[in-house]
C-alpha cells in the first residue's frame, strides 16, 4: 500500500501539517504582486523551508509504520523542485528573476502534495555500502541542477521569441527581466555543465556500488540522459550550438533522466503496484 491505515492513521495526520503549510505559503506567492514583492518572496521563502521539513518526515516515514526510510516516485519528484528553489533562493541574491517566483510556486504547491500521498514503499540497500546516501543525494542534486537549467532556457525560449516579434531590442542590454540574453544563456548552460558532472559521479559512484550490473529501465534511461547531455556540452564547443537547437537538446535530456527514476517509480509503484 501507499498510505497508512488502520490504527496507525492518526499519527500519519500530523507529518502532513507541515505539507499542508507550504501549500498555503505557495498559493500566497503565487497571487499577483501590485504593490511589491516582499510578502510574496517571504511566503516562496517560507514555502521552501516547510516543504523541506515536510520531505524530511516523509522521507524519514515519520509518523508511519512500519517505521524504514521511503523515497519514492513523490519524495524524489518533490525533492527535486525543493532543489530548484534552493537555486533560485542563491540565485536572486545575485540579480531579479521575479517572473520566476509564480512558475516555482506553481510546481512546489503540487509536488508537496504528491510526495505526501506517495511517500513509496521502505527502500533498501542491497550493497550495503555506507556510500549509497551519497550516491542517492548527487542524483537528486543533479536532477535539481537540470531542472534550474530547464527553467533558465524556458525563459530564454520566452526571450528569444519576444526578441523575434520585436518586444526587446536584439542582443539589448535588458532580457525578460532586466537580464541580458547573453548572460541568461551562459548562466543556462553554466547549470548544465554543473548537473553533468555531478550526474557523472552519481552514476560512476552507482556502478561502483552496485552490487550486480542490471540493465533495468532507470539504468538505460540514466545513460541516455547522461549522453544526451554530453552531446550538448559537445555541440555547443564544438559547433557553437545555441539557440532553439540547444534548448530541445537539454529538454530531452531533461526529459530521459526525469523517466528514469521519477518515471520509472512512478510505473512501480502506482500503476503496477510494485515495491521492487
Amino acid at each position: 500500500m501507499i498510505l497508512s491505515s488502520g490504527p496507525a492513521a492518526a499519527s500519519v495526520a500530523w507529518p502532513w501539517l507541515p505539507a499542508l503549510g507550504a501549500v498555503v505559503a505557495y498559493l500566497i506567492a503565487l497571487m499577483p504582486a501590485p504593490d511589491g514583492r516582499r510578502l510574496h518572496t517571504a511566503a516562496l521563502q517560507l514555502g521552501w523551508v516547510l516543504h523541506g521539513v515536510a520531505l524530511a518526515l516523509e522521507i524519514g516515514a515519520v509518523g508511519r509504520e512500519p517505521p524504514g526510510v521511503r523515497f519514492g516516485f513523490g519524495p524524489a519528484l518533490s525533492l527535486t523542485v525543493w532543489f530548484v528553489l534552493a537555486v533560485h533562493a542563491v540565485e536572486s541574491r545575485l540579480f531579479s528573476l521575479p517572473g520566476v517566483r509564480r512558475q516555482l510556486a506553481t510546481v512546489g504547491a503540487p509536488v508537496v502534495l504528491l510526495a505526501a500521498a506517495f511517500p513509496g514503499e521502505i527502500r533498501l540497500d542491497e550493497s550495503g555500502s555506507a556510500w549509497m546516501p551519497l550516491h542517492w543525494m548527487l542524483g537528486i542534486a543533479s536532477y535539481g541542477l537540470f531542472g534550474a537549467a530547464v527553467l533558465h532556457a524556458m525563459l530564454l525560449d520566452r526571450a528569444e521569441r519576444q526578441m523575434r516579434l520585436k518586444l526587446i531590442p536584439p542582443q539589448g542590454g535588458g532580457g525578460p527581466f532586466g537580464l541580458p540574453l547573453l548572460r541568461l544563456e551562459r548562466l543556462t548552460f553554466r547549470f548544465v555543465e554543473a548537473g553533468f558532472v555531478v550526474l557523472s559521479a552519481a552514476l560512476l559512484l552507482g556502478a561502483w556500488l552496485s552490487p550486480h550490473w542490471r540493465w533495468d529501465h532507470k539504468t538505460v534511461f540514466s545513460l541516455l540522459g547522461w549522453a544526451t547531455f554530453a552531446l550538448l556540452i559537445s555541440g555547443r564547443l564544438a559547433w557553437g550550438w545555441r539557440g532553439r537547437r540547444a534548448t530541445r537538446w537539454l529538454y530531452a535530456g531533461a526529459a530521459l533522466l526525469l523517466l528514469a527514476y521519477i518515471g520509472s517509480r512512478f510505473v512501480m509503484e502506482v500503476v503496477l503496484h510494485r515495491t521492487v
